[in-house]
């Protein structure tokens, strides 16, 4: 999990992260954190689509509807064109359940952002791990089905102890605020089944 962050961190770009923050008017560290709990949550998503509603044709349907490539290229026009929008679904339209209002309630709390702003993170940030994965998806020859190296790392069946597990992990080399959210957001992640 953490080489899959680590890729899609870089492929992103610091940018981002300004982009997005100075958009929303927050500190755009922030969005530094917010993007390494965004992104399992919709993998995990993603696996429970394959699992339940499917198999890699649900995975590759979600990407083909909501993870445009070329969204990459527009960082600065996707961010504006989402900053218009009135209507943010944090839930990401049932992809990730309910974590996404979870999310989005931590994220409120933790960085003490109103609660309208902190809707906005994971709508924004969605489509371009989307987009990433489509890109990867697209440049690799066993498609989509690579995922599922980095969406159950131990092959037993959820995604819910990586990514805990990747949280603890980025928490015990982390200082500062970040490794508090980890901290909630492991804790909020460990509670489910």
């Amino acid at each position: 999990m953490s080489d899959f962050i680590s890729n899609l961190m870089g492929s992103l770009g610091g940018g981002v992260s300004e982009k997005i923050g100075s958009t929303l008017g927050i500190d755009p560290n922030i969005i530094n954190q917010a993007i390494p709990i965004i992104a399992p949550m919709i993998l995990g998503g993603l696996k429970n689509q394959s699992s339940n509603n499917g198999g890699q044709e649900r995975v590759d349907h979600i990407l083909n509807k909501y993870g445009d490539p070329g969204v990459l290229d527009n960082v600065d026009g996707h961010v504006d064109e989402m900053a218009g929008k009135d209507n943010f679904d944090s839930n990401l339209g049932g992809l990730i359940g309910n974590s996404g209002s979870q999310i989005t309630d931590v994220l409120t709390k933790n960085f003490n952002l109103d609660s309208g702003t902190a809707a906005k993170i994971i709508p924004m940030i969605a489509p371009l791990i989307m987009g990433y994965l489509s890109k990867s998806r697209d440049s690799h020859p066993e498609g989509s089905t690579g995922f599922a190296s980095f969406l159950d790392q131990n092959g037993d069946g959820s995604v819910v102890d990586d990514v805990v597990g990747f949280f603890s992990g980025q928490q015990k080399n982390q200082q500062g605020s970040g490794g508090g959210l980890m901290e909630m957001i492991g804790g909020l992640l460990g509670g489910k089944k």
